[in-house]
């Protein structure tokens, strides 16, 4: 293994679909920036896939000072044996001592196959990132037994220190149309791209998986909602504000409502303008999954509710009389 203080440079894998760059990609060059900027370093983005060099300007913009880009009809498809060979080589060739992925499936698959391959240290699923000056390590916050505790990881012998994060626990990095940056298109071997796996076809996600992630305005119910039945209230008031549905594990468990709406710990991790919260008590495992929210509304009828503690604005009463009059108010106000 390399010396430690050969290593530079902060790396951020780009997770796109058909070529549409998805927004847990700028909030992890927004992070990326912020670290780089205290180790006094460079951006440095990983962009793989078919008819994407277009896109590296757009990385560029987002704060990402290079852009190494693979654009090859072979890996068409999100394929990990080449991904893996791919950005272990330019790993080994590059040192950079800090890897970000995305905590998607993407991000989960890639990043503990190129842990194993690099023999670097990993930490999985983590909402807040920072640096230790003295000794230039990452620190990787991330939720530990069932989101009740937090914990900060730190890796201090091996390099790359890699991280998944989250999508929405971080804020998009700013977009700078004037940001000029270095792309550089790579021309790989053959060996690069074999693989053991075919896909023989792509089924896109249920569209509210992906609606919950990117609304601006969330209505969650809770056990508070009692009955799968009521969840059509919070329906009617997040259609009223152009909204998503969403739930706590507790209401899932119910199966009040399907699990690609769950908000916390073992679901979505979200951060809208808005976020309503209905019969929810609060437990930490779904406060996890919405505490970065810009406005947080919570309306519970116990007023020692853990959920009033994150709020920015607490209604003491009964779901069932508040939500209809809300929905109401805003009929007749939109």
């Amino acid at each position: 293994m390399s010396e430690i203080s050969e290593y530079k440079g902060v790396w951020v894998l780009c997770e796109h679909r058909r070529g549409i760059i998805q927004p847990v990609t700028y909030e992890l060059l927004g992070k990326a920036r912020e670290l780089a900027d205290k180790l006094g370093c460079e951006v440095s983005c990983l962009l793989l896939g078919v008819k994407v060099k277009d896109k590296a300007q757009e990385l560029i913009h987002r704060q990402a000072d290079k852009v190494y880009v693979v654009d090859d009809p072979r890996i068409e498809h999100v394929l990990e044996e080449p991904y893996t060979r791919i950005v272990s080589d330019l790993i080994r060739k590059h040192r950079p001592e800090i890897l970000l992925l995305p905590a998607t499936s993407l991000g989960r698959s890639l990043s503990s196959r190129l842990a194993v391959e690099l023999k670097a240290g990993l930490t999985a699923d983590c909402i807040g990132l920072d640096i230790n000056l003295e000794d230039r390590c990452l620190l990787q916050t991330k939720p530990v037994f069932g989101g009740t505790i937090m914990t900060t990881i730190v890796s201090r012998t091996h390099r790359p220190q890699m991280a998944t994060v989250r999508p929405k626990a971080m804020k998009e990095g700013v977009c700078d149309p004037q940001r000029k940056g270095v792309v550089e298109v790579l021309e790989l071997q053959e060996s690069f791209f074999s693989s053991r796996v075919k896909v023989l076809d792509v089924v896109d996600e249920v569209a509210s998986t992906i609606y919950i992630m990117d609304a601006n305005v969330i209505v969650s119910g809770g056990r508070g909602m009692v009955k799968a039945e009521n969840f059509k209230m919070l329906e009617d008031l997040a259609k009223v504000l152009n909204g998503a549905v969403g739930a706590s594990r507790a209401a899932v468990d119910e199966q009040w409502i399907p699990y690609s709406h769950q908000v916390g710990q073992t679901g979505k991790t979200v951060c809208p303008k808005i976020y309503i919260a209905c019969g929810i008590s609060g437990q930490i495992q779904h406060l996890v999954g919405m505490q970065s929210s810009d406005t947080i509304i919570a309306i519970n009828k116990d007023p020692s509710a853990p959920i009033f503690k994150v709020a920015n604005y607490g209604i003491v009463g009964d779901v069932f009389d508040i939500v209809p009059r809300l929905t109401k108010r805003f009929q007749e106000d939109l």
